[in-house]
This record gives structure tokens, C-alpha cells and sequence, in this order.
């Protein structure tokens, strides 16, 4: 867009609805306006940023030693931006997570590490980058890094050299992950420079620069790659269930999907020949490719899509046997797909939870049917506290895309405007409208600009596409996974059958299937007669019984939290306020409840999974006669 305008305001006394109207007019004016135009180059940013130079010096001084004698070295990087009251707590998972993930190679714990001599506090770190509009996330991975030895060392050296090339000190964190058989590092650097200005790195430093000298690093330490350690590389590819260098190369040299296999000249030829009609004849065995003749082979469509999967399925398994310790969860594990297979439901326990996309802290569940089969499913990227800890019971679906209410009042505004929205010409359409309300549409806005589904053509103005209702549907599906994860029950089988409170097993019944359930289920009855709450013979809690040990638990968890805090419980009714700070959640047998409290009272209320970007903050709950609402703040949250 090269035709730029600033909407020009009244004088400070033009106000009223008249004011708004006349610059909601002069907005719809100016948009109409404005027009794409071509020829000129958008701008990338590629020449802002630290490491820029170091980037094209590195570029430019070639290549010092033969690029395949280099030891190689992939490194991965994601900015991870900060949004608006979730930030802190997407950096504290993320951190949690590459912990628990991470193992040393004693098969201890990930442990945090930076800077030779100094002590590394994860509390520390993140008070420090509170807020921070970003973070960098970076991975690193050595293909001979099992002989690296102790990465510490390596990671720290090439920190150092980031901060020569990047000209200011940094402020990082790295764990070390030696439980994937692909020992690699997980490293965390805070957005601010040593002066506290936000650290801008060039995209051609994060992109290649970084790498370059990660290479360099361990060429140095264990030499360059001899002859015998090249083709022992090479031939490790051609029976590997993943996406290789091989199938780079096939990828370059097919025609759609059909590949010619040519003669080879020379030993080094040769070699390579045999290579790929190995590869291709393991393709084969995947169901990825047929031959088609001599030298001949055709690919199926999205063969290379294909092994990408089955590579990162092979990640999550090494994954979760390393979190277990037991290689037998690997056998008869399958993807859950609704809609290409006959089951559309899936009920059953979160046997773990494993990485999926390390950099954007994507997971993926693998659960447990009731008839003993087990699965992976991808649940996408989560708030931080809402993932279902192990042994919790769910239940998973396809998702079906829906629409935002703010997505359609936005859609509304823009159908009225000439297909613009704008912060005024919202206020024109809904006087009633909040200013945080408004501002909620804002952001969402902002959000759908960086996924390339609205423009912002000027500063407050976006354009907004015919199919936007679609568009951020699908958007939201994408971000947050496929698949819907409902928690039935966050308290596992096992606890259930002698839990004093209500359980999903009571819930439930015996309308549920599976033989895994029916040893569990006739314990839990036979506690609930022992304790006199059912009578011999009956077969499941009734209403009544449901309701008395749902109220018991509450009271109980009260009473408990009461006594360890020095505080007083409420117990909300229709028509009472509470104010509080959302301290934490609790999972009981009914149901994850959340903490909410002050200094003297707290009370219990239903949790729900919105409220966990939100955890820390103070909050106002009403209990009405259909349940409790809740906002953030006085006045600030996205009520209307």
C-alpha cells in the first residue's frame, strides 16, 4: 500500500455523536481511497537489525573449508511475541516445558544453565522479561552431537559469539535434551539489549548467520568430517522413517511425481546411485513410492508431506518412552484422525503429554481407550495451565469452526463501512460500546494481520476481506489444533473408586463402555455402600447422593484451604460479587474449580480455560442463577 493517510481530528470540542459521525464519514472517505498500486517493493526489513553485517560478512567470505567436510549443525529459531496479559505466562510454560522435556545424559532432570559463573533462577529471568514485547527461542542441534560430551561448553561458545556479532550483551537461559537419540539444546534470550532497548536481530543473522557460526563451533571441536563418517551419514538416511538430505535430493530431481534414476559416473557417482535407488526401494516399503519401469520410480502425492509425519511421530515416540521409561508404549501407538477412520469420538486417559513443536510449545496427548488401544493426538498450541495432566479422563472430537461474536460484529461494522473497520466507525455502529470492548477488537485485528487474513491499510484502519468470518474460523482451528479436548475428568481412574466426593464415574454411570472400566466401577460402588451413601444393590448415585457429595467435596477443599491460609470461605449465592486475585485451580473429582482471593476471604468458582492467561491478576465473579461470570479488573475486561 503506498498511498498513506492520517485521519484528521476535530477540535477538541467536537464531540458527541455528531463529532463521531463526522469522522466516521471522513474514515470511510479516506479508505475508499485507497487503492493498491503496483510496481514497488514491499518492504521486508531484511537490513534492519543487529547480526546484519555479520550476516553478509559471513556470506560473503565463501566458504573457508569444502562445504560437506563441515560438521553439520541445524539450528531452529522462533520469535516468540508477547500478547497482551498471556505473555508471562506463555514464557513460564514454555520454560516448564523445555525442562520437563529435557534430560541430561545421566537421565536426570533438564537442569537451566547461561553465562560460565553465573547461577541460573527461572523466577529471576522471567521477572526480568515482564514486559518484554518478545522473546527469541532457539534450538540447536548437532548431527554429531552425542560427541559433543557435555553441550554446556559448546552452547556457551556460541552465545559469545552471538554477542560479538550482535554487538551487546545477552541475557539467556538453555536446558540440554539428550532423550530423542538427537542431543540438541533449547536456548531462551530475553528481548531487551544491555541498555533495556527492545534486541531487533537482522532475519539473514537468524536465518543463516547463526547456523554458520554454530558450524563453525563444532567443526572446530571434533575436526572436519572424513570420508568414512560422510557415507556412514549418508547410508544412517536411507532406512530412516523421516525426511532426509536423500529426499531433498530426489525432491529437486522429480518431474511432479515421477523420478529417473541415471547412471552414475565415477566412485562418487556411483556411491550416490546406490544411495537413492536404496532410499527409493525403502520408499517402497513405506508405501511412498512404486517402480515404474528401469530406473524408473513414481511417488505418491505428498510422499514428502508423508515423511515429515512419520519423523515427527518418531520424535514423539522416543519422547514419551524417555518420559516413562517404558518402550512398550511405542507398540500399536496410531494418530487420531476423525474422519478417516470410523471412530469419531475418542474417550479415554492422558497417558502423557510430549512436545510436538518445541519452539511454539505445540503438544500432542497420547491417550488410553477403555479398550486398551492408544493414541496420539495433536492438541495444537494451549494456554499454559490448561493441558490435561496425566491420568486425566477426555474426550476428543473433530472441531468444528466457529464463529467469534467478535468476529461477526467486526464483519458487521466492515459491510457497513465499504469493507473497512476502524475504532470510530465501531463507536458510530454501537454507541453502547465499551472503549475495552472495542479495544478487544483491536487486537484481534492485529492478530488476524500478522496471519495475512485482514491489512491494515493505515494506522487504525483495516480492510476486511468478503470471507473473514471463514478465514479467522479456520484461523483459530488452525492455531489451536483440529481436534477439540474436552477434560471429563481431571482426577484419574484409579483415584476415583474411593474418592469422598463426586466423580465421573457417578456421573457417568455404567452407560460407558470398556473393560477397563468395569473392575474400577464396581470398587467405587462398593465404597460408596461402605460408607452408607448407596444402598446394597443400587448400581449408580442418583441425583440426590450426586448432589450431597458434590456439595461434601467443596466444603471439604474449603475447609482445607481455609485452614493452610489463615483465611475466611466464601460461599457465593445468587446475587453475590466477589474480588480476588485468580491464585491458582484445584482439580477435585467434579471438576477443576479455580482460587480466587484477597487478603482476608477467597472463594471457590467454576474454572474455566479462558481464565488461565489471566491467572495472577485480579478479577470480579457475580454468581447469578446461571452461574458465575466473571471480568478482569474494575471495568477492564471484555464485558460489554
Amino acid at each position: 500500500m503506498t498511498d498513506d493517510f492520517k485521519p484528521r481530528l476535530g477540535r477538541l470540542g467536537d464531540r458527541g455523536r455528531g463529532g463521531t459521525s463526522r469522522y466516521s464519514k471522513q474514515v470511510r472517505q479516506a479508505a475508499a481511497r485507497l487503492g493498491r498500486k503496483a510496481g514497488k517493493a514491499r518492504f521486508t526489513g531484511a537490513g534492519l537489525g543487529r547480526g546484519g553485517a555479520s550476516a553478509r560478512a559471513l556470506e560473503m567470505r565463501g566458504q573457508r573449508l569444502p562445504g560437506f567436510r563441515m560438521r553439520r549443525v541445524i539450528v531452529k529459531t522462533h520469535v516468540s511475541r508477547a500478547p497482551r496479559g498471556g505473555g508471562g505466562g506463555a514464557l513460564k510454560a514454555h520454560l516448564g516445558y523445555i525442562q520437563r522435556d529435557g534430560v541430561e545424559r545421566d537421565g536426570s532432570g533438564g537442569e537451566l544453565y547461561t553465562r560460565e559463573g553465573l547461577e541460573p533462577k527461572a523466577e529471576e529471568f522471567l521477572e526480568r522479561c515482564d514486559g518484554d514485547r518478545h522473546q527469541f527461542r532457539i534450538i540447536v542441534s548437532a548431527e554429531d552431537g552425542a560427541r559433543l560430551g557435555d553441550l554446556k561448553e559448546t552452547t556457551r561458545a556460541l552465545m559469545a559469539q552471538m554477542e560479538s556479532d550482535l554487538g551487546t550483551r545477552l541475557d539467556w537461559l538453555a536446558v540440554d535434551h539428550h532423550n530423542t537419540g538427537h542431543p540438541h539444546t533449547h536456548i531462551v534470550i530475553r528481548g531487551k539489549d544491555e541498555d533495556g532497548r527492545d534486541l531487533v536481530i537482522a532475519p539473514d543473522y537468524i536465518r543463516q548467520g547463526l547456523a554458520s557460526r554454530a558450524q563453525d563451533i563444532v567443526t572446530e571441536r571434533l575436526g572436519l568430517r572424513r570420508d568414512l563418517e560422510i557415507a556412514q551419514a549418508l547410508q544412517r538416511e536411507v532406512t530412516q522413517d523421516r525426511f532426509t538430505g536423500l529426499d531433498r535430493g530426489i525432491l529437486a530431481e522429480a518431474s511432479e511425481t515421477s523420478i529417473r534414476i541415471t547412471e552414475g559416473r565415477g566412485a562418487r557417482g556411483r556411491f550416490d546411485e546406490a544411495l537413492r535407488r536404496a532410499r527409493l526401494r525403502h520408499l517402497e516399503g513405506l508405501g511412498l513410492a512404486v517402480p515404474a519401469g528401469k530406473d524408473q520410480w513414481t511417488l505418491k502425492p505428498g510422499w514428502d508431506a508423508s515423511l515429515k509425519a512419520l519423523g515427527q511421530r518418531g520424535d514423539i515416540l522416543k519422547a514419551l518412552a524417555a518420559k516413562k521409561k517404558d518402550h512398550s508404549l511405542n507398540q500399536s501407538l496410531r494418530r487420531f484422525e476423525p474422519g478417516e477412520q470410523e471412530q469419531e469420538v475418542l474417550l479415554g486417559s492422558v497417558l502423557a503429554s510430549v512436545p510436538d513443536d518445541e519452539l511454539r510449545d505445540r503438544r500432542s496427548l497420547v491417550v488410553e481407550d477403555f479398550q486398551g488401544t492408544r493414541w496420539i493426538v495433536d492438541i495444537g498450541l494451549r494456554e499454559p495451565g490448561t493441558i490435561p495432566p496425566d491420568g486425566a479422563i477426555v474426550e476428543v472430537s473433530a472441531r468444528t469452526p466457529k464463529p467469534r461474536e467478535m468476529d461477526a460484529s467486526i464483519l458487521k461494522i466492515a459491510e457497513r463501512s465499504g469493507g473497512v473497520y476502524a475504532d470510530a466507525l465501531h463507536l458510530d455502529a454501537d454507541p453502547a460500546a465499551t472503549r475495552a470492548w472495542r479495544q478487544g477488537h483491536v487486537r484481534r485485528l492485529e492478530a488476524l494481520r500478522q496471519a495475512g487474513i485482514v491489512e491494515r491499510v493505515s494506522d487504525g484502519v483495516w480492510q476486511v476481506p468478503q470471507d473473514f468470518a471463514r478465514r479467522a474460523a479456520d484461523y483459530d482451528v488452525a492455531r489451536t489444533g483440529r481436534l477439540e479436548v474436552r477434560v471429563r475428568s481431571w482426577l484419574p481412574l484409579a483415584e476415583q473408586a474411593r474418592h469422598a466426593g463426586l466423580t465421573w464415574l457417578d456421573m457417568e454411570g455404567p452407560g460407558v463402555p470398556g473393560d477397563r472400566l468395569v473392575k474400577v466401577r464396581q470398587a467405587r460402588l462398593a465404597f460408596l455402600q461402605e460408607k452408607g451413601w448407596l444402598e446394597s444393590g443400587e448400581r449408580e448415585a442418583g441425583e440426590p447422593l450426586r448432589d450431597r457429595l458434590r456439595v461434601m467435596e467443596l466444603r471439604r477443599a474449603s475447609s482445607m484451604l481455609a485452614s493452610s491460609t489463615g483465611r475466611a470461605a466464601v460461599e457465593l449465592v445468587p446475587g453475590d460479587r466477589f474480588d480476588g486475585r485468580f491464585e491458582k485451580a484445584m482439580d477435585l473429582g467434579q471438576g477443576r474449580v479455580a482460587v480466587v482471593g484477597n487478603a482476608k476471604e477467597f472463594a471457590l468458582v467454576p474454572w474455566r480455560p479462558e481464565m488461565e492467561r489471566h491467572r495472577g491478576r485480579d478479577m470480579a465473579f457475580k454468581r447469578t442463577a446461571a452461574g458465575v461470570s466473571w471480568t478482569i479488573g474494575i471495568e477492564r475486561g471484555l464485558e460489554r
